[in-house]
């Protein structure tokens, strides 16, 4: 099953009349910034491990 353009418009207004257009932005952000984070662990780009490491020492 495949969802057509006005399926989506559909959901996004009633999605929109419920939450908001001020909570859905905070909670977007907030994906952002959790698949960032996600995608920093998966590539080994945190540096709080190595500054972890470095205090080991």
């Amino acid at each position: 099953m495949r969802f057509g353009g006005w399926e989506i418009i559909i959901v996004l207004v009633i999605v929109i009349l419920i939450f908001g257009p001020g909570r859905i932005t905070k909670v977007a952000s907030e994906m952002g910034k959790g698949i960032k984070e996600f995608k920093d662990g998966l590539s080994g780009d945190d540096s709080g491990e190595e500054t972890d490491k470095n205090n080991k020492e």
